[in-house]
């Protein structure tokens, strides 16, 4: 009995277990082909009329993608997993006769997050989808957020820094994290009776978290995500990324109110970003 949820299912799940895919693998070739044609369906008014997959085009897949990008806020390397899954599945229907086209031909992967010699910018790219990571802990995404603000370890550990949060705009998606970061902390705050957003877990008279005290979250969420997550690392890395980008471009003083640096400070990380130039 055909279990078909996008066409061809059975005979492509096959194929892919076949090549040696293991099943949760397979799992999410069928998510991606589900969602997209589910997309067709409903938005795409060429595959409405006669839902033959034989007469899908280059553009046909690109909507797709492109609402992806737009709508969902997708980072380059999902992009291009869910690329990859469309390609190898049009591939099959092409090989074995099922249409004539090959829709992902003309499609092309997007970028790699950038390396600046030694600094990884990795995190910066993949922050959206690691903010959705329910096994990242909350004071790890917490930091994340913050230093790509432009924000310091020392500042956001100082007393009373959550007075500041009102005043940072923070993306859709953020402000989904922050809910739920929300419903995090607040049991902590009311044990700790502390309003303050990094605390230590056990109750104690000094509640706000020391730097060695955020390592103990952040360490296992380095081996997770594989990024090194030393805040002045990761600091260094988001300030210089904003000066190789931006700094040509803009002058001194609008640079110290945008990274809330002092003209020293700016000097320094001039010359520094003038390395990986």
């Amino acid at each position: 009995m055909s279990t078909n949820n996008y066409p061809y299912q059975d005979g492509f799940e096959q194929y892919l277990s076949i090549q040696g895919l293991a099943a949760i693998t397979i799992d999410e070739y069928t998510a991606t082909l589900i969602d997209m044609f589910e997309y067709l369906s409903n938005f795409n008014l060429g595959y409405q009329e006669n839902h033959k997959v034989s007469q899908l085009l280059d553009r046909d897949v690109e909507q797709y993608m492109q609402m992806l990008v737009n709508n969902r806020s997708i980072q380059n390397l999902t992009y291009n997993k869910i690329l990859s899954h469309i390609n190898i599945y049009f591939k099959f229907l092409f090989t074995h006769g099922f249409t004539n086209n090959l829709p992902t031909l003309t499609l092309k992967g997007k970028p790699k997050p950038q390396k600046i010699k030694g600094l990884s910018t990795k995190w910066l790219s993949a922050l959206p989808e690691i903010l959705n990571d329910e096994k990242v802990n909350p004071y790890t995404k917490l930091v994340l957020l913050l230093i790509s603000k432009g924000f310091s370890v020392k500042e956001f550990l100082k007393p009373g820094f959550y007075k500041l949060m009102n005043k940072i705009d923070f993306s859709e998606n953020e402000q989904q994290f922050l809910k739920s970061f929300d419903d995090f902390i607040k049991p902590i705050q009311l044990k700790q009776n502390s309003n303050d957003i990094f605390l230590k877990q056990r109750y104690s008279d000094n509640p706000i978290l020391t730097l060695p005290g955020l390592h103990k979250y952040l360490n296992p969420s380095e081996k997770l995500l594989g990024i090194e997550l030393n805040p002045s690392v990761l600091y260094k890395s988001y300030i210089i990324n904003y000066m190789v980008q931006f700094g040509h471009n803009l002058p001194d003083d609008v640079l110290s109110q945008k990274l809330n640096l002092d003209p020293t400070s700016i000097i320094y990380y001039r010359k520094e970003a003038e390395k990986y130039m």
